[in-house]
């Protein structure tokens, strides 16, 4: 019964929106972390052959950890992009020591390059444009970087609430991406509204920036546990989708699904094949099984819907 609330909403979305929902989730990815993940039996129950997980390195984590769970997600066939967070990473022998180990242990090619959420660097780097400048992914093969994005800003980097920091370093990576081989993507924190995703999206572009756009959404979950993840990650103004509906006792005992905002950009990426907007990219926040279950829910509904 719990799961009830997932199915009948994905149905509205279909409905209102045709495949366009489907097709915006097939190839989405979804992030884990070693604690959560070693609480789930088989991934293969949950995720398609070759989805990205990315395995994110809370500060603290062991990086025997996150090699670990790397391994697994690999032998299990899923595509592995662990976080290598700059501010956490003492300096660049212990960067080239963990991308050896990726690779050594489970066959890592990819990485998600971002500065970290501590605010003090442990060691020589601070920011994801260093860990870039070693040249030490591309010494090692890695194909694929993908690097963090920021539709609703970030106070941490631009304290006076502009993005002209956040903006300036899109443009470096940019310009980087176009200096070398790597394929890069540009993967957002998540947000609860989607037109301000698309008007950032719309300022990278007039800014030069071509990169793709992993969108982030947050999965399925409690709406107090949303509030305070949102709040803890710096989410911006899209923050008052949660905060209004927390005031509607109506919607305070369902689950918050994600349906709204990602029908809205499966639609604008449906009606703007040039849109920068690739991909979605699933925070679990209410578990990893509840994420997978509401994809499921909705690429279950969508063919139904093409034959009315």
């Amino acid at each position: 019964m719990a799961l009830l609330p997932f199915r009948t909403k994905s149905r509205s979305a279909a409905r209102r929106g045709g495949d366009h929902l489907a097709s915006f989730l097939t190839g989405h990815s979804v992030e884990v972390m070693p604690r959560t993940a070693e609480k789930v039996e088989d991934f293969r129950a949950l995720f398609a052959p070759e989805t990205r997980i990315y395995i994110a390195h809370i500060d603290g984590t062991p990086i025997e950890d996150m090699v670990a769970t790397a391994r697994r997600l690999a032998n299990d066939g899923f595509t592995v992009m662990p976080h290598f967070p700059a501010r956490i990473i003492k300096d660049e022998a212990t960067l080239a020591d963990w991308i050896a180990r990726y690779q050594g242990e489970a066959g890592v090619h990819q990485g998600l390059i971002l500065a970290g959420g501590v605010s003090e660097p442990h060691g020589d780097f601070h920011s994801s444009m260093q860990l870039l400048e070693t040249g030490l992914f591309d010494k090692a093969g890695f194909d694929r970087l993908h690097v963090a994005g920021h539709p609703e800003g970030n106070r941490d980097i631009d304290a006076d609430g502009s993005e002209r920091s956040v903006m300036e370093a899109a443009r470096w990576k940019q310009a980087f991406t176009e200096r070398t081989d790597a394929k890069m993507a540009m993967a957002t924190q998540f947000a609860f509204e989607a037109q301000p995703i698309i008007d950032w999206t719309d300022r990278l572009r007039e800014n030069g920036v071509t990169l793709p756009v992993h969108v982030g959404l947050a999965g399925p979950a409690k709406l107090q546990t949303l509030i305070k993840f949102a709040i803890a990650c710096g989410v911006g103004p899209s923050l008052r989708v949660l905060q209004k509906r927390a005031m509607d006792v109506t919607k305070l005992v369902l689950p918050y699904t994600p349906d709204e905002v990602a029908l809205e950009l499966a639609q604008h990426k449906a009606a703007n094949p040039g849109s920068l907007i690739e991909a979605a990219h699933i925070f679990p926040l209410g578990g990893i099984k509840q994420s997978a279950e509401w994809v499921q829910g909705v690429m279950a509904d969508a063919p139904a819907q093409a034959s009315l």
